[in-house]
Order: structure tokens, then sequence, then C-alpha cells
């Protein structure tokens, strides 16, 4: 049966980058498959025949992974094409194969394109949506068997089995929707790049939104958190005193309050984009909102941050906050059986609730959205954009009053 080896070929020029080659050998004869894969000499293991791709430049890395990904998917389409000439002519040449190899189309793999925006995310330091992408893939590699393929084979009747194997798993079809959305963001990526054709896969599947029971609490509920007395349980009066803020701050979400910087506070306005979306939100600074800031100021004192969230600026920002989160919501849940809540009690209901709460002080649907209970966010977004900050300020001062 016939071989195929990555091979490395040097540039002639010290310092530069050389090319990647397939040596192919069939009964004794060797022929060499060209690639566009360009790298360095210290990014080649000789005695491996592999890539090294343990470089500190994260934009380097991400690319030497792209190419390891690519030079994967290109030897399992030529180790088919071998496979299919042992089993239906045993006395196939390796010109034989020569002329397959040049008949693939350059493509790109499903599997490899999603790890290549996975990528390109973190180096845009955009970890949330990377997770989702993150998340999307584990689970569409483990209903193909981690058997990968191309986007010509990405089909209706892929996409249709793969809802059937999630909901099959006891998923809910808010959760299967979930999976799909992010495999047709990617899929239109593919199409926008032409890497893939216009198809309508995802016809067959549910990509909306249903209903689900509402995460908010009432403004009474808010204001028996607010007047627990806390004091001899600072991690309780911390992960209290967040949750008010976040409320305070119009269900600011928990990641954008981590990364709030002091500069971000001016002329009694907070300004900053939201990490999710990068939309640019401007927010009037009031004294309750001062209040908690000053409370924990002392703990931020070496940080460019507002709050002591992210307490060491060493590259471990992402985990901090991400730990932080994990520990405030468990404090959260026990706040919230303190004051006899009957959902559990963690910080995306202060954004729930203050969309909720404002609904409820007749507040005009084109500044919040009834509890976020849009069938789209993107529609509260939308309306919030389009408006005045101070309108919307007013409106958060009504709120704010009534604590």
């Amino acid at each position: 049966m016939a071989t195929i080896k990555l091979k490395y070929r040097p540039s002639m020029t010290s310092g530069k980058e050389g090319a990647l080659y397939y040596q192919v050998i069939h009964r004794r004869a060797v022929r060499q498959v060209k690639t566009n894969y360009h790298i360095l000499p210290e990014e080649w293991d000789e005695e491996e025949s592999r890539l090294i791709t343990s470089t500190t430049n994260i934009a380097r890395r991400a690319q030497l992974q792209l190419i390891m990904n690519n030079v994967n998917w290109d030897i399992q389409r030529m180790t088919g094409i071998i496979i299919h000439k042992e089993n239906c002519c045993r006395n196939y040449t390796i010109d034989d194969l020569m002329d397959e190899f040049s008949k693939m189309k350059p493509c790109q793999s499903v599997f490899n394109y999603m790890m290549f925006l996975i990528s390109k995310l973190e180096m845009k330091k955009q970890y949330g949506t990377a997770r989702t992408y993150i998340t999307t893939l584990r689970s569409f590699r483990k209903f193909r068997n981690d058997v990968d393929l191309s986007f010509d084979e990405l089909d209706a009747d892929v996409i249709e089995m793969y809802e059937s194997y999630l909901r099959a798993g006891g998923l809910v079809r808010n959760t299967t929707s979930f999976y799909m959305r992010i495999l047709r963001t990617v899929y239109h990526i593919a199409v926008e790049n032409g890497l893939a054709s216009h198809r309508d896969i995802f016809k067959r599947v549910y990509t909306g939104f249903d209903r689900t029971a509402k995460r908010a609490i009432s403004i009474e509920y808010i204001k028996r958190i607010k007047k627990l007395d806390l004091s001899f349980q600072p991690s309780l009066e911390f992960a209290r005193d967040l949750f008010l803020l976040s409320f305070y701050m119009r269900g600011m979400p928990f990641v954008d309050m981590a990364y709030l910087k002091k500069s971000d506070l001016k002329n009694g306005y907070v300004s900053y984009n939201r990490m999710k979306t990068r939309q640019h939100l401007v927010i009037g600074w009031e004294r309750l909102m001062e209040d908690v800031v000053e409370r924990y100021s002392h703990l931020a004192e070496k940080t460019p941050y507002l709050l002591p969230i992210i307490t060491r600026t060493d590259g471990t920002e992402r985990r901090q906050y991400q730990q932080a989160q994990h520990r405030i919501n468990r404090n959260l849940k026990v706040i919230g059986n303190m004051v006899g809540l009957n959902i559990p009690l963690t910080m995306y209901v202060a954004r729930h609730s203050w969309a909720s709460v404002a609904h409820g002080m007749k507040i005009p649907i084109s500044i919040i959205s009834e509890g976020m209970g849009h069938d789209s966010e993107k529609t509260t977004q939308t309306y919030l954009v389009s408006l005045n900050t101070s309108v919307i300020d007013k409106a958060n001062k009504k709120i704010l009053r009534g604590l």
C-alpha cells in the first residue's frame, strides 16, 4: 500500500520560511506533492517529521495550528484515495495516485475551519464567543465520532441528523437551537470566504428561541437583598454588592464589570464597550453605584480596574474573572435562600430583573424589552443603541429611586 509522509524543504536563504510537501511512495517509486504551507526552520521537528506549534507568539501559534490541521485534512483525503485504489484496482501505479491527487479541490474541513475561527476570536480577546464555538465544536465532533468532513459534505441531512442526536441526548429546543445557530454562523462565514457554496442546509432544523421561565425577581426582593446585614460574612457581602451594582448599572454583565477600568469613569458617566458585542454604552453615574465602588476601592488600588475582580495584570485576567464569577454565583445562591427566593440567584438575574422592573414601571418598550423576553436579544440591543443616553439614564434614575 502506498504511503504518505510530510516533509520540509528549507529555504536557500537563511532565516526564511521553507516549504512543506508530501512524499508519496508506492512500489519503490517516489513522488512529491507540493503545498502552499510555509514555516520557519525552528518550527519543524526533523526527527518526528512534524510541526512545532509551541511558540509564545499567540498569532503565530494559531497560524501553525491551522497549517497542522490542514495538513492532517490533506493526508486524510489522500489516504482515502489510496484506500479506494486498493479496494478497486490492485494494479494502480503511483502516477495514477498523482493524477487523483491533482484533482483534489483545495478545501477547508469543518473541524479545522472552526478551530481557525476560534483562534481568531481568542486573538481578538472575544473569549465568550470563542467558548460558544468551542462548545459547539466539541459537541459536533462527538456526533461525528471525530470524523471530519468538508463543507461540500455538510448538507441538510447531516444537520438534521445532528439535531436528532442532540434531542436524543435530552437537550431542549433552545439548547439544540444554540448549536444550530453557531454552526449556521460558521457556515455563512465559510460561504463569504469562498470555502462553501450557498445552500439552505438549516431549513429543516429549529434555529429560533422558545420563551423560557423568567429569571427576574421583583423590586421587593431586590430591597430585601439590599437590606441584608452581611457585614460578618465578607464573601457574601461582596457577592451581594456586585449583584446590586449590576442591577444599578442597567443589568451590566459580570464580564463587563470585571473589565471596567478607572479611566472608564469620567465626568459623571461610565463609558465602555460590551465584551460580547463591542457595543458602546454610556451609563449615568449614581450615588448607589459610588457607594459600592468606594467600599472596595482599597482592594483595587494597585490595578487599573474599577472593581477588585481582576486583581493581577499578569496574563491571567480571563481566568481570574471566571473564577470570581463562579465564587460569586455560589454565594448568591446562599443569599437567595436567605431572602426566600424559589429560583437560583445569579449575576444574570440582576440583568434580567432590571429589564423586568423597568417594564413594570411603565418605561417604554422602546427603551428596554419585556424582561429580556424578546425572541431575539438583538432587538433589545438595537433599541438601546438608537436612543439618546439621557433617556435611558432617566429611566434608570426612576428605577433606583424605587430602592
